[in-house]
């Protein structure tokens, strides 16, 4: 008997980056709302984060729901009909259930039934390790559109008191949409973990811990200094071997958008590679917080708000955090 040759899907050479969408929490958070619990200040914030104000959603807000809104706006933007849309891909670690996947969820929700649908947990990492997934499944032919979403509910799992973090996260949701392209949109990906690093950003008990009324309900923490000085030298490696397998040069750049961990962070990160001033760089922290996987979409969607000029042009992100895990990659700005 001779066995037949399977047939193999094939794909579009390139993909790129349709549109965003963005839905940040409803309440603005100043930096005096949050003082007291940790003996800090408004300045002592300021200096050591760059953050301003810290944007929160209402109680019955979940990650879901900022994830719909956001998705919303990026299927509107790009004009593809969400019943095309065949793979839905959400990166968060605050999903209200273990089960079922927000993705499921908002697949549903925007209209993209019966699309592929799952979730990742890459922390700050997640939204770049889901626009790589998205583009190698659009290339290889498993998908032609794909729905990309970082989204956070980060104040669920703060601890007022704590001053290793609770001061620096909020809520959000950014969303890219993605599709086949006739030149590149998304360069190589260079990504990888150190779990050596693990205790460096974590939940501080279990959710079983807490069931047996062993722990209190689990919150983040960190530590700080292990993870400013991991990002800043280790990740500045990262982002400049980004930048050579994509072939592109600091000064090609139009923008560099880096996780919105700490504004220290992001200045040290554009010493390092030597940006020019015509490179526009996020700063999205200082008016938004630290929302972990929607961070890089949600700095881009108002970099792209307040810089039309951008769209065409290369941007450099980068998202490194929990576990410890980071991803970059070069894309062209929808």
């Amino acid at each position: 008997m001779t066995t037949p040759t399977l047939k193999e899907a094939t794909g579009s050479a390139h993909s790129r980056i349709y549109a965003y969408g963005a839905a940040r929490g409803q309440n603005a958070v100043p930096n005096d709302d949050l003082v007291g619990p940790i003996d800090s200040s408004d300045e002592w914030i300021r200096q050591r984060t760059g953050i301003i104000t810290r944007v929160r959603a209402d109680k019955a807000t979940t990650a879901v729901e900022l994830a719909a809104d956001a998705a919303t706006e990026a299927i509107q933007r790009s004009g593809v009909d969400p019943s095309e849309i065949d793979l839905v891909i959400v990166a968060t670690i605050s999903n209200p259930r273990q089960t079922p996947s927000v993705s499921a969820i908002v697949a549903d929700r925007v209209g993209a039934n019966p699309a592929a649908a799952y979730d990742i947990n890459a922390a700050c990492a997640g939204f770049c390790y889901a626009v790589a997934q998205a583009d190698a499944l659009i290339r290889s032919g498993a998908a032609r559109y794909a729905l990309v979403i970082g989204t956070e509910k980060l104040s669920d799992i703060v601890d007022p008191t704590d001053r290793s973090i609770s001061f620096l996260l909020g809520d959000g949701a950014g969303a890219a949409l993605l599709g086949p392209s006739e030149t590149p949109g998304v360069s190589q990906t260079l990504w990888g973990s150190d779990g050596s690093k693990s205790e460096a950003v974590r939940m501080n008990a279990t959710l079983t811990a807490f069931r047996d009324g062993e722990a209190e309900w689990p919150t983040l923490r960190q530590e700080g200094q292990t993870v400013f000085r991991w990002a800043v030298w280790e990740m500045a490696k990262v982002a400049k071997q980004t930048l050579e397998a994509a072939g592109v040069e600091p000064s090609d750049l139009a923008a560099f958008i880096p996780h919105q961990a700490n504004m220290r962070i992001v200045d040290e990160f554009a010493k390092q590679l030597g940006l020019p001033d015509t490179v526009a760089i996020a700063r999205d922290i200082a008016d938004t917080g630290n929302t972990s996987a929607a961070s890089i979409p949600l700095a881009t969607h108002r970099l792209l708000e307040e810089n039309p000029e951008l769209s065409g042009g290369l941007a450099l992100q980068i998202g490194f955090g929990a576990g410890l895990v980071f991803a970059a990659q070069v894309v062209v700005l929808p």
